[in-house]
C-alpha cells in the first residue's frame, strides 16, 4: 500500500498533523543518522533482563567469591552484547511492521535514524564481541550463548508467528540466560530454578501479549500476524494460570526439604510476601493501568515495584549469607 501524500497549499504555513497508527499505512522514516542510534538498536532499556544471570550467583552462595562475581558480570555483559544484536537483526526484519506501532516507530532502524545496512554490520560487530567475551569466561558459557543465537534466529524467522508456542520461547530464553548465569561460575541450576524462573516469564510473556492485543486493537494483526490468535478471554486465562504457577512454585521451592538442606534453614519463606505482592503489582498495572508491554520498564519506572524488588534482595541476601557472616557453614 502506497503513503499518501501530504501537500500543503503556497497559502498555508501550518505544519501537517503527525501521523496516527491506526494500524494502515506506516509513517516515513526519517533520513537522517545518529550516531547515538548505534548505541539505542542494542535496547539497552532491556537489559535488565539479563540481570537473571546473576540468580546463580547469589543462591549458590558465590556472591562473596571475587572471582566468580567477576565471571557472573562478564556473563551479563556477553549477553547483553548478544541479546543487543539479536535485537538489532530482529529490527531489521520488522522494520515495516514496528512502523505500524505507537511505540516501536520510534526504534532507531524502523524510525530511520539508523538504515539497515549499517545496522546489519553494527550487529555482526556486537555478536562477535559478546561470543569472544563468553569465550574468554569458559567454553560452557559460548555454548549457552550460541544455544541462546540458534533459539533467536528460528523464533525470529518462524516461531514467532506462532501463538502461544512464541510466548514459551521467549519464557526458554529466560530459562537459558539463568543456565548461563550458572555455566559462567561452573555451578548446577536447581530443578526448582528452572521451573520458577519459566513460570515468571511465561506469566509476563503473556501479560505482555495481552497489552499488545488492547492497544493496537484492531490494528494488533498487522504488527503481529499471531496476535490475530489470540483474545482478550484466551489470554486472560492463561494468565491466570501462569499466575498459580509462579506463586505456588516458588512458595513449594522456600519450604522444600532440599532447599532447607542446602541453606541449612527454612528463613527462605520469609521472601515469599514480596513475590505475592510483585505479581499482584504487576496484575494491578496490567488490568487497571492498562501497562505490562514492557516489563524491563515498569522494574525502573514503577517505585512499588523497584523497592520491592530491592526489599526481596535484602531479605534473600540476609536470609542465605547470615551463615557465612558468622562464620559457620
Amino acid at each position: 500500500m502506497s503513503e499518501p501524500t501530504l501537500t500543503a497549499s503556497p497559502s498555508s504555513s501550518a505544519a501537517p498533523p503527525p501521523p496516527v497508527h491506526d494500524g494502515g499505512s506506516a509513517p516515513k522514516p526519517r533520513a537522517a543518522f545518529s550516531p547515538a542510534a548505534l548505541f539505542w538498536v542494542l535496547r539497552p532499556k532491556q537489559w535488565t533482563k539479563n540481570l537473571a544471570l546473576y540468580a546463580p550467583l547469589i543462591f549458590a552462595l558465590k556472591l562473596t567469591e571475587m572471582t566468580a562475581v567477576l565471571h557472573a558480570s562478564l556473563g551479563v555483559l556477553s549477553f547483553c552484547l548478544l541479546a543487543g544484536s539479536v535485537y538489532v537483526f530482529n529490527d531489521i526484519a520488522d522494520r515495516d511492521k514496528d512502523r505500524l506501532h505507537p511505540e516501536k516507530s520510534k526504534r532507531p532502524i524502523a524510525s530511520g535514524a539508523l538504515s539497515p545496512a549499517l545496522a546489519f554490520g553494527w550487529g555482526v560487530i556486537c555478536l562477535g564481541l559478546a561470543l569472544s567475551m563468553a569465550y574468554r569466561v569458559n567454553r560452557a558459557l559460548l555454548y549457552v550463548d550460541l544455544t541462546y543465537l540458534a533459539l533467536q534466529v528460528v523464533y525470529t524467522l518462524r516461531l514467532k508467528q506462532l501463538a502461544i508456542l512464541d510466548v514459551m520461547i521467549i519464557a526458554v530464553g529466560f530459562v537459558i540466560r539463568v543456565v548461563a548465569g550458572a555455566e559462567a561460575i561452573t555451578v548446577p541450576v536447581s530443578n526448582w530454578l528452572y521451573l520458577c524462573t519459566l513460570c515468571l516469564a511465561l506469566f509476563l510473556g503473556f501479560c505482555k501479549r495481552r497489552h499488545e492485543l488492547i492497544l493496537l486493537s484492531s490494528g494488533a494483526s498487522a504488527h503481529r500476524s499471531n496476535l490475530a490468535d489470540y483474545s482478550p478471554a484466551l489470554l486472560d486465562q492463561i494468565i491466570g494460570v501462569t499466575t498459580a504457577m509462579t506463586l505456588i512454585s516458588y512458595a513449594l521451592y522456600t519450604m522444600s526439604s532440599e532447599t532447607i538442606a542446602k541453606f541449612g534453614t527454612d528463613n527462605l519463606k520469609l521472601t515469599i510476601p514480596f513475590v505475592f505482592y510483585g505479581v499482584f503489582r504487576y496484575l494491578f498495572l496490567v488490568y487497571k493501568k492498562s501497562e505490562g508491554g514492557t516489563p524491563e520498564k515498569i522494574l525502573v519506572s514503577d517505585n512499588p515495584t523497584r523497592w520491592n524488588v530491592v526489599l526481596y534482595l535484602v531479605v534473600v541476601v540476609a536470609v542465605l549469607y547470615k551463615g557465612l557472616a558468622f562464620g559457620t557453614p
